[in-house]
């Protein structure tokens, strides 16, 4: 954690996801450390893929608001 720490101190942007590794951070108060933080891990892991997202797709399609 610490290595991840120093590298966005150096301007690296640092993702963290996940339930358990947001508690450690949270444990070390480390959360202004690091560049992003979400607590869904799976679906980040499945949008930074590439995959489609359907909550995401069903609240940015605009057309079904019209």
């Amino acid at each position: 954690m610490r290595h991840i720490i120093n590298r966005t101190k150096e301007g690296v942007t640092s993702i963290v996801g996940g339930g358990d590794s947001v508690s450690l951070i949270n444990t070390f108060n480390e959360k202004k450390s690091f560049s992003f933080i979400s607590t869904g891990g799976g679906a980040s892991l499945e949008l930074m893929q590439g995959n489609k997202m359907p909550g995401i797709d069903n609240l940015s399609d605009i057309s079904d608001l019209k």
